[in-house]
């Protein structure tokens, strides 16, 4: 493993932890905004990674996605990972802002992804590839820049996914509750104990090339047009 591989590592692993912390923040920070002191009574509205890192979504599932595709002869996978869930008290928000208030709550995280990546493409349009001749630094600064916009919209487009227990889902039960199609909210709260399921076997089948990959590509695409 040479010194642009670690550098490829060491960016991957700084852009995921800028993508997942600030994801779930503002999940806390715009329910506070409706009254909700859940996270930022709980001290989860720090940018502190330590308070946010989930060792299975942070650490175990970001490593196997990058160094077991290198396992079997192909460059690192793409990176794909959670921080823990910022506590939210749903209740409190709905009460202070109705249904649209939680609506919001959900797509806050994604919001903040594909904002973070529109800003990082805007950027990294401006910097010129990497020579032989530059600087480490300038090396580290354009792969870093790179992977924030790539792993920016993977992380927005699999929460817009309407998977149990991710945004996506979440904003379809609250604008459900909204217009009473209480059946329908129901249903997504009843299917949310599988939604890791759906998720490894979206992750392990031909399916995330056309729910994950080809989105993702297409916003890749006119980001960096």
């Amino acid at each position: 493993m040479d010194s642009i591989d670690l550098i490829r590592i060491a960016t991957a692993v700084l852009a995921l932890l800028v993508a997942i912390i600030g994801h779930e923040i503002m999940h806390g920070w715009v329910a506070y905004k409706y009254g909700d002191m859940t996270a930022k009574n709980a001290g989860r509205l720090s940018i502190n990674p330590i308070i946010h890192i989930d060792p299975v979504g942070s650490l175990l599932v970001p490593g196997m996605m990058y160094f077991v595709p290198m396992l079997f002869g192909s460059d690192g996978g793409f990176l794909f990972g959670w921080a823990k869930p910022v506590p939210i008290n749903t209740r409190t928000v709905v009460g202070n802002g109705g249904y649209n208030a939680a609506m919001q709550v959900s797509l806050a995280g994604i919001t903040y992804n594909f904002i973070v990546a529109a800003l990082a493409a805007a950027v990294l349009l401006s910097m010129s590839q990497p020579l032989v001749s530059d600087s480490m630094m300038y090396v580290f600064a354009y792969l870093l820049v790179m992977q924030i916009v790539i792993i920016n919209v993977v992380l927005g487009v699999f929460n817009l996914l309407p998977i149990p227990q991710f945004d996506g889902a979440h904003f379809l039960m609250y604008t459900a509750l909204k217009y009473n199609y209480n059946a329908v909210a129901e249903w997504f709260y009843k299917m949310e104990r599988y939604g890791m399921i759906i998720v490894i076997l979206i992750l392990i089948t031909p399916v995330h090339q056309y729910v994950l990959i080809a989105p993702v590509q297409f916003v890749l695409k006119f980001l960096l047009a």
